[in-house]
Parts: structure tokens; C-alpha cells; sequence
């Protein structure tokens, strides 16, 4: 499955049917990530959603190469990551960084603020002792770090000022791409806020780019410009945050968007509850991997292997139906719904 892009542009990052597979002893290979393809340009923030277990973080963790591909490209600035050796991939790597999850676990507890946040310039070689001392100062003040928690340890911290130091890490070495996973999910919403709004400053001040993995809508709905949904190792759907939200096409989209809370409550819910057995990832059997819970589902979905194809401007999904129009899904829903009650 592919993004439709122009092949003469190079963009920041470009995931070219990236796969990964785990071999599980006796039973074949896992599928967590089966041939996918998207972009992210310069500025921008793509949001990868999805439920649990369905590749986010694994897509992250190539992208980051911390795991290795079972095939399919990574380019950075036209670059392909996985090629790059020695010294090259230390530089290629300065453009890149993530943050992770979980605040708690990503810190290495035996170190203070200050020797967290020093590590990358050492491991870089990147000035001397004072020239690093005024960097992390300068780091501090960018992010919001009182310099007086600079001798603390993680453990000292709240939630919310751990999760800005790990910002503050990624940030270190002043990269152009920086994947977030799931960066504010472990958090109070209250301090939520306070992470995404930093995220979106600071990509302003810096013109960073994002890959925003989340399963919360409202979170991408607030930080993304465009919105790619997986399903079982593969995107079914890619758009701009407006279109996704407004004009969703795939009906796995459509169900995503409906479990949705609506904090009108004059207004009665239309969740779309979805029936049957999600499939093995496991030596997974041809034909739309979402079929079986598909309430619009045909005899040909369970062979037929879906493309992701452009159907509008910018608007690609993976569904051979989707000229049904939206309005006829939703009505298709809805009956569903009510068969349901």
C-alpha cells in the first residue's frame, strides 16, 4: 500500500513500503507492519493513529531505526537511513530524535537532569565543557526548565516536567524531525495540554517536523496538519486533519471517529460498534484485513487486496468501494446501530 506523492519532490522524511515482520516459533510471522508508505515535509505534523496493537509504534521505532526493517525504505532528505554507516550516520542522526511514552522509564534514574541532557552533546563531541554547560542552559530556558532542577534526579520530578525534559533531550542536538510517541498519553489532561502546547511552539520557533503518534483524536485533531489510520500493520486512510475529520471515507475511519466523545450532551451519540473477530496479524489471509468487521463489507473484500489509492486532492484510501458516498456508509452505520439496540 503506497501514499500517492509526486516522485519529483523530496520530501523531509518518506517511508517507501516500509515493512516489518517478527517470527513467532511455530506459528509463522507477525505482520506488524506490512508495506506502508507516507511522507512528512518540512514543518508539518503527521499524525499516525489507530488502536493498540496496530503498528503505531513499531512505524516509530524504524522510522528511528531502532529496529531494523524486514523491507522498504526510510529517506531522510532523500537519504535512505538504513544505508547510512560511521561517521554519516552520526550526522544523519542529529536530524532525527524521538520522544518516548513513557516519562517514567525513558530517564535513566541514576543520572541528574544535567548529565541527561549532556549526553548527546558529549556523544557528539559537540564543544567543550563550558561551550556544553551554556548549551544545556540555553535548552533549559527554550523548553521551560528552572535551571535549580538541573541537579535533581528524575525520580524528583512530576509527570508533566519529566515528559519536558525528555523534550528537552530531543531537542539537544537541534534536529529537523522528531517522532512523538505518544508523548502526552501517560500524562494528567491537565498537563496534557501543557506538553502539546509546548510541542506546537516550539515547532513553530523551530520549524520542526513531527511524526505524532497518538490514539487520541482530539489530541491529532488540535496539534496535526495531516492524519494517517492503520489498521492491523497497514494505513487505510491519509488526509489533511479537516478532510479526516469531516469527510472520512473508509468505514474502519468512520467507526474511529464516531467512539469519539462529544461534549455536547444535547446531542445523542451515533458510536458505531463494531461486531466480529479482529484478524490475526499472524500469516494474515488475503483480502481487506478489515472485512470481517466491515458492515459494508462484499463477497469480494475477503480476496480482493485493497490499494491506497488518491481519490481526492491529497485524500488516499484504501477501500475499492469508496465512490459509495460518504452519506450512504453513515446511513449503512446507523442501521447497523440500530439493529443493534
Amino acid at each position: 500500500m503506497s501514499e500517492v506523492t509526486n516522485k519529483e519532490q523530496v520530501h523531509l522524511i518518506e517511508a517507501q513500503d516500509l515493512k516489518k515482520y517478527f517470527n513467532i516459533r511455530g506459528k509463522g510471522k507477525l505482520h506488524a507492519v506490512d508495506g506502508i508508505s507516507f511522507y512528512v515535509d518540512k514543518g508539518e505534523t503527521l499524525a499516525l493513529v489507530g488502536e493498540s496493537g496496530c503498528g503505531k509504534s513499531t512505524v516509530g521505532n524504524l522510522v528511528m531505526r531502532l529496529l531494523d526493517p524486514t523491507g522498504g525504505k526510510i529517506l531522510l532528505n532523500g537519504s535512505n537511513i538504513y544505508e547510512a554507516t560511521g561517521e554519516a550516520s552520526k550526522l544523519l542522526f542529529r536530524k532525527m530524535q524521538i520522544i518516548f511514552q513513557d516519562p517514567y522509564s525513558s530517564l535513566n534514574p541514576r543520572k541528574t537532569i544535567r548529565s541527561i541532557l549532556r549526553e548527546a552533546y558529549v556523544v557528539q563531541k559537540m564543544g567543550s565543557a563550558e561551550e556544553i554547560d551554556q548549551k544545556i542552559m540555553d535548552l533549559c530556558t527554550t523548553v521551560g526548565i528552572s535551571h535549580d532542577l538541573l541537579d535533581h534526579y528524575p525520580h524528583e520530578l512530576d509527570g508533566g516536567m519529566r515528559q519536558v525534559v525528555g523534550i528537552a533531550r530531543a531537542l539537544s542536538l537541534s534536529p529537523e524531525f522528531i517522532v512523538c510517541d505518544e508523548p502526552v498519553s501517560s500524562l494528567d489532561v491537565s498537563v496534557q495540554a501543557k506538553i502539546i502546547n509546548l510541542l506546537m511552539d516550539l515547532q513553530k520557533q523551530l520549524n520542526l517536523s513531527y511524526l505524532f503518534i497518538s490514539h487520541d483524536l482530539s489530541v491529532v485533531r488540535h496539534i496535526s496538519n495531516r492524519v494517517a489510520v492503520m489498521y492491523l500493520g497497514q494505513i487505510v486512510e491519509i488526509a489533511d486533519v479537516d478532510d479526516i475529520f469531516s469527510n472520512a471515507m473508509h468505514p474502519y475511519t468512520i467507526a474511529l471517529l464516531s467512539a469519539v466523545p462529544n461534549v455536547d450532551v444535547t446531542k445523542k451519540a451515533s458510536r458505531i460498534i463494531l461486531q466480529g473477530d479482529v484478524p490475526s496479524p499472524i500469516n494474515p489471509k488475503p483480502g481487506c484485513r478489515f472485512a470481517p468487521r466491515c458492515w459494508m463489507a462484499k463477497p469480494e473484500c475477503s480476496t480482493l487486496e485493497p490499494r491506497l489509492t488518491e481519490v481526492a486532492q491529497g485524500h488516499c484510501v484504501a477501500c475499492p468501494f469508496w465512490a459509495e458516498s460518504r452519506e450512504e456508509m453513515v446511513n449503512a452505520a446507523k442501521r447497523t446501530i440500530s439493529e443493534q439496540r
